[in-house]
């Protein structure tokens, strides 16, 4: 039977979801997820969901492999060949501080990735324009990569030369000789990028991919093989932090391009789901066993930054502006002398909470959740894995109640509450602070703690309506089956538009638009199955930060201007009389792929709802819940609160204040009961 997989790396489950275009039908598995070894996570997930990859027509895979080794630290090693005199470029940055720390007189700044003996500068120079003013010095190259490799042990070399965004040839050239001299050596060359100005922004970026390039690539061949003797002969594809996929061996040459794979599949889904529900603006939250992943949709698209900050680090790629922080059911709370916190660290998959039986001792939100009455003890993933719920409650008396003299429903309640102020500074960051209001949007939560959580959260936002989709636990991988394949392309051309030619301008974005047919047209799409979306970046003569502005329909200089003016005055509450200036020119490239369709949902069990004792954060006390299989519900029924909606991966908790009713497609739409 032909299908489509989708399989998503999170910090505790793998999870594995198969759609079959012919039929509509879904399947989907869990498995934990393997530290060590991530690839055998992904291949048990598979075997569990009992695909024949023979039939696959497509595998898309979500991963926060570079993420991961960013954070711990763990990339290859990593070396920078630039300009001679530019080598302490990446260093020096923009020498600012990071946001929480500019009155902190003791504040250090992180080790670099690249130490100073590991950066080399060689002769040669390209001007602004673009044309050569020094040649490249060859055979320094060829001594810098030696110097970098038999002496300092470099893994990786990232290539960044002076207004390479122009012209690429030095660039080019180096990478040649390096391959030349030692190939067995990882190359990134930021050319090959991005084609952007901001020669620290540019260095930083290609640092960051040349820091997870190898591992990212072993990762790939390694799964990619693994698949293939399971007989998988289908396109490969990973995520990318943009939206959309790339082919996984473009995801190689740069894989930058997909460090925040993982958390953009559930942003693709979210955006789908919300276009089909007439739900155009939503705060997508993903709540995992590690982490938690908010990002505001408006217009049924999430938002898009074109400059990021990773671990300090700026990162100059398409990327989804995300906020992550350390709260998940995993998530560990421990006390700071007399002060609980919640997170960041947690118990991962192995050993996990403590109620999961496998040597955890540190007590975690999901040792709360148990000990607050919302999960199940008993039917944990549908009954495959026993939860030990005394174990779970000692733990947080042995570790937090006592110390802290209070009963162990108070430091549960306690966790919860500062696992939920945590949330609500992250979501207030991507609303509050852009001047976004919370309360005119939509929560969409999802991930194997979303749906628990989220009533609490939106209750603290003052938000009226969450909606909880299907399977919200492997969500994320249900939202990379909707990926299409798509490329960014870009170019920095920094004119005043007063002074601009117009025809110029649509020279540019033919000659984009051309790279990008011919890039999908490698991939094997037709014509018709290509799409192009134009945009310019621009600011006021001046300016520093700029807008983005689409250009689809734009006829001429002057309706490029007023649609620039119109977008400046929504994001800052005011225009300018300066001169508006274009920055970058941009047009992304998409592939469009078969999608599977919303399907109209009808219940398929007749289980009769029980009672269970759980804490109702409303009443601020245990009370009785109805406890209901979703798979009983309907469209057009409706659930009053306190009420616990089982299913087999996941848990949806809402309290005596709240209301759930089921849509059409199956979908869970819980309000305030007053509504």
């Amino acid at each position: 039977m032909p299908n489509h997989l989708a399989v998503d790396i999170g910090g505790t489950f793998v999870d594995a979801i198969t759609f079959d275009p012919d039929t509509g039908e879904i399947s989907l598995e869990k498995a934990p997820t393997t530290e060590t070894d991530p690839k055998e996570g992904v291949l048990d997930a598979v075997d569990k969901v009992d695909v024949d990859l023979s039939e696959t027509r497509a595998f898309t895979h979500g991963t926060t492999l570079g993420l991961n080794a960013l954070l711990e630290r763990e990339g290859a090693t990593t070396g920078i060949i630039t300009n001679e005199g530019f080598r302490d470029v990446f260093e020096l940055g923009r020498y600012d501080v990071e946001e929480g720390e500019m009155y902190n007189i003791t504040y250090q700044r992180p080790e670099q990735l690249v130490q100073r003996r590991r950066r080399i500068g060689v002769s040669g120079r390209m001007d602004a324009d673009g044309e050569v003013v020094e040649p490249l010095d060859e055979a320094a190259v060829r001594d810098a990569v030696s110097e970098l490799v038999d002496e300092w042990g470099v893994e990786s070399v990232a290539v960044c030369f002076l207004h390479a965004y122009k012209n690429p040839d030095h660039e080019q050239r180096a990478a040649e000789i390096i391959e030349e001299e030692y190939p067995e050596v990882s190359t990134s060359v930021s050319s090959d990028i991005t084609n952007e100005y901001r020669e620290y922004e540019r260095t930083s970026t290609t640092v960051l991919d040349a820091y997870i390039k190898p591992i990212f690539e072993s990762y790939v061949d390694q799964l990619r093989g693994s698949l293939h003797d399971r007989g998988l002969d289908a396109p490969f594809f990973i995520t990318r932090s943009g939206g959309g996929a790339l082919a996984a061996d473009t995801a190689k040459t740069a894989p930058v391009q997909t460090i925040l794979s993982g958390p953009a599949g559930g942003l693709i889904g979210a955006s789908f789901v919300g276009r089909r529900t007439d739900r155009d603006n939503l705060i997508a939250v993903d709540m995992g066993g590690t982490s938690l992943d908010a990002c505001v949709i408006e217009d049924g698209a999430p938002a898009v930054e074109y400059e990021a900050t990773l671990e300090g680090q700026p990162v100059m790629i398409p990327i989804y502006d995300i906020r992550t922080i350390g709260a998940g059911g995993g998530s560990i709370a421990w006390l700071d002398g007399s002060l609980l916190k919640v997170g960041p660290k947690s118990a991962g998959a192995d050993p996990g909470p403590i109620c999961y039986g496998n040597g955890g001792e540190e007590p975690t939100l999901t040792d709360a959740a148990v000990a607050l009455g919302y999960i199940d003890a008993d039917a944990f993933l549908d009954g495959e894995m026993d939860l030990a719920a005394d174990a779970a409650s000692r733990g947080i008396g042995d570790r937090i109640a006592d110390p802290l003299d209070m009963s162990i429903t108070e430091a549960s309640e306690g966790i919860f509450n500062v696992t939920l102020a945590n949330t609500v500074g992250a979501i207030r960051e991507i609303t509050v602070e852009k001047g976004i209001d919370p309360r005119e949007f939509t929560m969409c939560a999802y991930g194997g703690a979303g749906p628990m959580f989220a009533p609490l959260l939106a209750r603290e936002l003052g938000m009226n309506e969450i909606l909880i989709p299907q399977a919200p636990s492997v969500f994320s991988a249900w939202g990379m089956l909707m990926a299409d394949v798509v490329y960014d392309f870009s170019q920095t051309r920094i004119s005043v538009l007063s002074e601009t030619d117009y025809e110029s301008l649509v020279d540019d974005f033919d000659r984009l638009e051309q790279e990008g047919r011919e890039t999908l047209a490698d991939e094997g799409f037709d014509a018709d199955e290509c799409e192009f979306e134009r945009s310019v970046e621009m600011r006021y003569l001046g300016q520093e930060h700029t807008v983005e502005v689409p250009a689809d329909d734009v006829g001429s200089l002057d309706d490029l201007e007023e649609r620039f003016e119109a977008h400046h005055a929504d994001r800052y509450g005011h225009t300018m009389d300066d001169p508006a200036e274009a920055v970058h020119v941009r047009v992304r490239a998409i592939g469009t792929t078969e999608k599977p369709e919303l399907q109209s949902a009808d219940s398929v069990s007749d289980a009769s709802p029980t009672t269970t004792e759980a804490y109702c954060f409303a009443e601020e006390s245990f009370v009785d819940f109805d406890v209901i299989q979703r798979a009983s519900l309907a469209p057009g029924d409706t659930v009053e609160g306190p009420a616990i909606v089982r299913e087999p991966t996941t848990t949806i908790v809402f309290h005596s204040d709240q209301r759930a009713t089921v849509d059409e497609y199956g979908h869970l739409i819980i309000s305030e009961a007053s509504e």
